[in-house]
């Protein structure tokens, strides 16, 4: 089955950060805060779990072309972080869940 981020969002019952594009497809997901391997490793189109919440988060989302950043154990974004996100137009949710128990949730 197919997601798009509207799905991840309502599955993880999200709260939105920063919503550009709710009908991208997800393909797949990465869980990380070393934002070089996140870079490397991530796959385009991913779901990315982290609980990194300043700017560097939207350059990284850019570069590795993820689909939606999910900002774990209830974090809360830094201003830049937003604002950024809206210029970017990278899609990214908060959740207070663990990273552990935020994927477990996204793939039920």
């Amino acid at each position: 089955m197919e997601l798009t981020v509207a799905d991840l969002i309502a599955k993880l019952n999200a709260k939105e950060i920063c919503i550009s594009d709710s009908a991208r497809k997800v393909k797949g997901g990465y869980a990380g805060d070393f934002l070089s391997n996140v870079m490397g490793k991530a796959p385009t189109d991913c779901c990315w779990f982290t609980v990194m919440a300043n700017v560097n988060v939207v350059a990284v989302a850019t570069l590795a072309d993820v689909s939606l950043v999910v900002i774990c154990e209830g974090v809360e974004p830094d201003d830049s972080l937003v604002q950024k996100a809206k210029v970017q137009g990278v899609n990214i949710v908060s959740v207070k869940e663990d990273v552990y128990n935020a994927v477990i949730k996204s793939v039920r």
